[in-house]
C-alpha cells in the first residue's frame, strides 16, 4: 500500500459515522502500524530524566482543527529537525467540542506520522483527564466511572501518557495543606492505580498528576510535597506519577482583553525552578510541567528549558494561528462567528465584550465546522501550513528538542 492512499483513508474514516466509522478508524490505524508507525509511552525517557535532566523541554501539542493537515506538518518538522521528543495530546474537555474520540485521534495522527516517514515512536496523550468538580460533588462515583471509562477508550486507542487532573478537587476551605490536597491525591492515586491495572504488557503508561487548577494562585514546594506525600501513601502499585503539573501564573487559552487581544502573562520561572527540582530530587519524578504556555511571547520558550521544566502544553496558540491567519477567507471565519453569536450567547459572560465572547468560544468551532475546516481547498491551506512549520520549528529550537532522535529511538524500545 502506498502511504499517499493514506489521504482519502482517514478522511473517508473522519466522516463516516456509527460503526461504520469505528471499523474505518481502526483500519486506518492498522494500515499506518504496518507500514510502521508506532504508539508508544515516553515513560522511558521521563525516567532518565528523572536521574538527570537532558536540557530540553519536551512539547505537547493539542490539535483541535484540520487535525491531519496540521500534524502533518508537526511530524515533517520534527523529521527535519530529528525531533523524537515531542506529545502529541487531546483533554477530555476538546474531546467534546472538537468532535474527536481517542481513536480518531490516534488513527488520524499515527496516519500524519507515517504519511510523513516520521522514523521515531508517536507519543499520544491524554491531556486534562479532569474531575468534574460540580458533577463530583453531586455524584462522585457516576464521576469517577466516567474517567474510567474514558481511560479505558484511551489506552484501547494507544494513548500511553495520561494526565489525570483531580486539582479541581482542592479544598482551600481546609485548615492544613495536607487536606486542602486530599481529594486531590487520592482520587489521583485511585486513578493511577486503575490504569496501572489495565496497561497493555510491556507498556508503563506514563503518568502525570496536577496540584493546582491553573488559572489560579501559583504553586508552592509545600503544596507540592504535601500532594506527593498523600499520593504516595494512597498509590498502590510500583511505577507511580512521572510528572507534576503545577501553576506559576499562565492561564488556558490567556487572559483576553476587551479588545480581543491576549495580555502579557508573567511566568514565575524561579517558582517552576524550585518545583522541578524538588520533583526530581525528593520525588524521583522527571520534574514539573507548564500548562497554558502557547499564549506567551515566544521570546521566553528558551528559558523553559533553562529552568528545568519537564514539559510544556501548547493549544490556543495554534488555534489562534488558524482563526487569525490572513489566508483563512473572511467569509468562512465571520459565518463561524455568527453561529457562535447566536447559538452558543448563553456562555457570552457579563461584562464580556464581543471580541471577548469570540475569543473564549470559538475553539468550540471546530467541531460544528470541522468537515468545512476540513475541505478548505489548497491554496488557503498551503500559506497557513507554512506559517504552522515555521512556528513550530521555532518552538522546538527554543525548546531545545531538535536532535533528540537518536535518544528517544535508543530508549524507546517497545
Amino acid at each position: 500500500m502506498e502511504r499517499s492512499q493514506l489521504d482519502a483513508m482517514v478522511y473517508e474514516a473522519v466522516f463516516s459515522e456509527g460503526e461504520e466509522k469505528e471499523a474505518r478508524l481502526r483500519e486506518v490505524r492498522e494500515k499506518a502500524q504496518a507500514l510502521g508507525g508506532r504508539l508508544a509511552s515516553i515513560y522511558p525517557l521521563y525516567r532518565e530524566i528523572a536521574r538527570e535532566f537532558r536540557g530540553f523541554t519536551v512539547p505537547a501539542i493539542n490539535i483541535r482543527g484540520m487535525t491531519y493537515d496540521v500534524a502533518r506538518a508537526l511530524f515533517r518538522v520534527a523529521r527535519r529537525l530529528s525531533v523524537g521528543a515531542v506529545l502529541v495530546e487531546i483533554a477530555r474537555s476538546e474531546m467534546g467540542y472538537t468532535r474527536q474520540r481517542p481513536l480518531e485521534y490516534a488513527a488520524v495522527v499515527l496516519a500524519a506520522a507515517v504519511r510523513e516517514e516520521f522514523p521515531g515512536p508517536v507519543f499520544l496523550q491524554g491531556d486534562h483527564f479532569q474531575a468534574n468538580r460540580k458533577a463530583y460533588q453531586a455524584s462522585p462515583q457516576t464521576e469517577k466511572e466516567a474517567l474510567r471509562q474514558l481511560i479505558r477508550e484511551a489506552l484501547e486507542a494507544g494513548f500511553y501518557n495520561l494526565d489525570i487532573d483531580a486539582s479541581t478537587l482542592v479544598d482551600l476551605s481546609r485548615e492544613t495543606l495536607s487536606e486542602q490536597q486530599r481529594p486531590n491525591y487520592e482520587l489521583t492515586a485511585e486513578l493511577a492505580t486503575y490504569v496501572r491495572s489495565l496497561e497493555p504488557e510491556g507498556i508503563t503508561v506514563n503518568l502525570g498528576g496536577e496540584i493546582g487548577e491553573i488559572g489560579g494562585h501559583n504553586s508552592t514546594p509545600e503544596e507540592l510535597r504535601a500532594f506527593m506525600e498523600g499520593f504516595n501513601r494512597c498509590f498502590r502499585g510500583e511505577a507511580g506519577l512521572s510528572k507534576i503539573s503545577v501553576q506559576t501564573g499562565s492561564s488556558h487559552g490567556g487572559v483576553v482583553l476587551p479588545d480581543g487581544s491576549v495580555a502579557r502573562v508573567q511566568i514565575d520561572f524561579d517558582t517552576l525552578r524550585t518545583l522541578s527540582e524538588i520533583a526530581r530530587r525528593e520525588y524521583g519524578m522527571a520534574g514539573a510541567v507548564q500548562h497554558g504556555a502557547s499564549t506567551l511571547p515566544e521570546e521566553l520558550f528558551h528559558l523553559f528549558p533553562e529552568v528545568g521544566c519537564v514539559e510544556i502544553h501548547l493549544a490556543t496558540g495554534f488555534q489562534n494561528l488558524l482563526y487569525d491567519h490572513p489566508a483563512l477567507p473572511e467569509e468562512f471565519r465571520q459565518k463561524i462567528y455568527a453561529y457562535l453569536k447566536e447559538h452558543l450567547r448563553h456562555e457570552w459572560k457579563e461584562g464580556w465584550t464581543e471580541a471577548q465572547f469570540i475569543y473564549k468560544v470559538r475553539k468550540k468551532g471546530f467541531g460544528i465546522f470541522k468537515k468545512e475546516w476540513w475541505d478548505l481547498p489548497q491554496e488557503v491551506k498551503a500559506p497557513i501550513i507554512q506559517t504552522l512549520e515555521e512556528t513550530f520549528e521555532r518552538i522546538f529550537r527554543a525548546l531545545k528538542v531538535t536532535g533528540t532522535l537518536e535518544l528517544v529511538s535508543g530508549v524507546i524500545r517497545s
